[in-house]
């Protein structure tokens, strides 16, 4: 099971961004548990200053903007 953060703020790239990777994992069959991260502090401990920003098990993989479907599809 991967464990996979969204950070942003609420904004509608980055639910989109949620949308993208929900869709994706049911489509390819993985478990996944995906967290929300909006607190600012939060978000900035990962370094990231552009959102929104994809975490997997632990590794920034993308931040600014709504990731390309295939980007998101190479991740599983």
């Amino acid at each position: 099971m991967k464990d996979i953060k969204i950070l942003g703020t609420g904004c509608a790239n980055c639910k989109n961004t949620v949308k993208l990777v929900e869709e994706v994992a049911a489509a390819k069959g993985e478990q996944i548990a995906l967290e929300k991260v909006e607190d600012l502090q939060k978000i900035m401990s990962y370094g990231v200053m552009s959102t929104p920003a994809v975490v997997i098990d632990g590794t920034v993989v993308h931040a600014g903007g709504v990731p390309a479907r295939s980007k998101v599809e190479g991740w599983f």
